[in-house]
């Protein structure tokens, strides 16, 4: 998913529907923020961005990797939220002889 430093509030929400619907289908998200002409100069907008996507996602997913900066762009990449498995109830010995 693209991303630009100045992006509306609006056109954010937006996006992030796109990346709850991807996480959910278990697949992996790279989110990206494209820096044109002296945007470069604020690198700091893209990594608050980043992070204020990664708070938005709490719950839903994981980090995987931490905001990257490569050329004009700054990623990261997010994964689907491993949930903690459920645990069976202990049988006990009761439950076993009444089984047989």
């Amino acid at each position: 998913m693209r991303l630009r430093p100045k992006i509306g509030d609006h056109d954010l929400e937006a996006k992030m529907r796109f990346i709850k619907k991807f996480l959910a289908d278990g697949d992996k998200v790279k989110v990206t923020v494209m820096f044109r002409g002296r945007e470069i100069t604020h690198a700091d907008l893209g990594y608050k961005l980043l992070q204020k996507v990664i708070q938005l996602l709490d719950g839903l997913g994981t980090v995987e990797k931490t905001p990257v900066m490569e050329g004009r762009r700054m990623f990261i990449i997010m994964t689907q939220a491993v949930a903690a498995p459920k645990s069976k109830p202990k049988e006990t010995q009761d439950a076993k002889t009444k089984d047989s």
